[in-house]
């Protein structure tokens, strides 16, 4: 009759011996559990050495091939012995101190992480941040030593920005050069900016105001908000209304104006708030790069001929383009198809030039800023600097 299943007989093989196990001759497959017991009872801690290696156990019935299988680290766990594995596998595990884990960082690792970033700083750029700094310090009267983090941290906050608008917008060139994603790759870049982003935060705590730390914290926070919207409406294809696009310009372009200003105030001794006149500063710089990103020639072999349309962004000019004639829907077309073909990019200046004259719209916006601004400059008192960055702003300044 045959055995149930489950049960073991005992069969004598053709040499005489005798066999304990399922009817079938082959050994009952064991459950994890069972194996695992076995492995830590009281009898498999000590196999007798005499045992074959293929065998089971006389106490526990635990095949040793599956005792040999596990690691040497897991078989000296377990107090299991082997003549025959190496000497240096059954020693006890590493000691992974602390001196070994918390080693001191490397130059040589820093300048991994930061090779994006660095590379983006080399490039020259406008350095307009610095000037501004400079500039109104003819005001604040920021100790040097406070002056220099500020001006360092709002260095590497443009400049991480940057890194990682190249990425969202798909961009070729930075300052007439590859971007850094070219060289170095999507993800090395991505992170080198957010280190360096941590790396200004950390210098801001040197300045020991906690006024500081919160404006750090506050634009940071702004900065993402303009980032998002304008992608929000690039990757959605709306169009946004003039006053939503200088709500997301005060945050995104404004927000390191700002910051660097709060900075320089809550180190100064002068309580004159000029966050006014910075925002104004802002939108105006913006602006303005938004109509030379589409007209300038020098902007054409720096970033790329009307880098906007390729991007399929909602620049200044290009939503009054669109806004002044609703029924006319080339140029949001011409955006969503983010060409980079120069002669359907030229169509889409001409149509904005000549049919619904955003140009001639942006310059007239300009100007008014422009004279807002400096009516608001008098006020505070001479500052040459500052007049010359003004100046510098205007559409007529390369």
């Amino acid at each position: 009759m045959p055995a149930a299943e489950g049960t073991t007989t005992t069969t004598t093989n053709s040499n005489g011996s005798r066999h304990h196990g399922p009817p079938n001759g082959h050994d009952a497959p064991l459950s994890r559990t069972a194996v695992m017991d076995s492995l830590f009872s009281a009898d498999a801690t000590n196999p007798s050495p005499a045992v074959n290696r293929h065998s089971k156990s006389p106490s526990n019935g635990v095949p040793h091939h599956l005792i040999y299988g596990y690691s040497a680290y897991n078989r000296a766990a377990a107090g299991v012995t082997n003549n025959s594995v190496p000497a240096h596998e059954s020693k006890a595990p590493r000691d992974f101190s602390l001196k070994v884990i918390h080693r001191p960082w490397s130059e040589t690792k820093e300048k991994a992480v930061c090779a994006p970033y660095d590379y983006l700083s080399s490039l020259p750029g406008k350095d307009i941040r610095s000037q501004l700094i400079q500039a109104f310090n003819v005001y604040l009267q920021v100790p040097e030593e406070s002056l220099t983090i500020i001006k360092q941290v709002v260095a590497m906050l443009h400049n991480a920005s940057l890194l990682v608008d190249d990425v969202e917008d798909n961009s070729l060139l930075r300052r007439g050069f590859p971007v850094a994603h070219s060289l170095f790759g999507v993800a090395q870049t991505i992170n080198s900016a957010n280190y360096i982003y941590f790396r200004a935060m950390n210098e801001i705590t040197k300045l020991g105001n906690p006024e500081c730390v919160h404006a750090f914290t506050e634009e940071l926070i702004n900065l993402h908000r303009g980032q998002g919207m304008d992608l929000f409406w690039r990757d959605t294809l709306t169009c946004p209304s003039e006053d939503d696009y200088l709500e997301m310009v005060s945050n995104k372009t404004g927000g390191l104006f700002r910051l660097a200003i709060k900075l320089m105030q809550a180190q100064s001794a002068s309580k004159v708030d000029y966050l006014d006149l910075v925002n104004l500063m802002g939108l105006i710089f913006q602006i303005r790069d938004d109509y030379m990103n589409l007209q300038s020639e020098q902007y054409a072999k720096n970033k790329g001929f009307a880098e906007d349309l390729t991007e399929g962004k909602f620049s200044f000019p290009i939503i009054h383009s669109i806004r002044a004639n609703p029924t006319n829907l080339q140029i949001i077309n011409i955006l969503k198809q983010q060409t980079q073909d120069n002669g359907v990019k030229e169509y889409a200046v001409a149509y904005m030039r000549d049919q619904t004259k955003s140009f001639s719209y942006t310059e007239s916006v300009l100007r008014d800023l422009h004279e807002q601004a400096a009516g608001m400059l008098e006020s505070f008192g001479d500052n040459p600097a500052l007049t010359a960055i003004l100046e510098k702003l205007k559409v007529n300044a390369s």
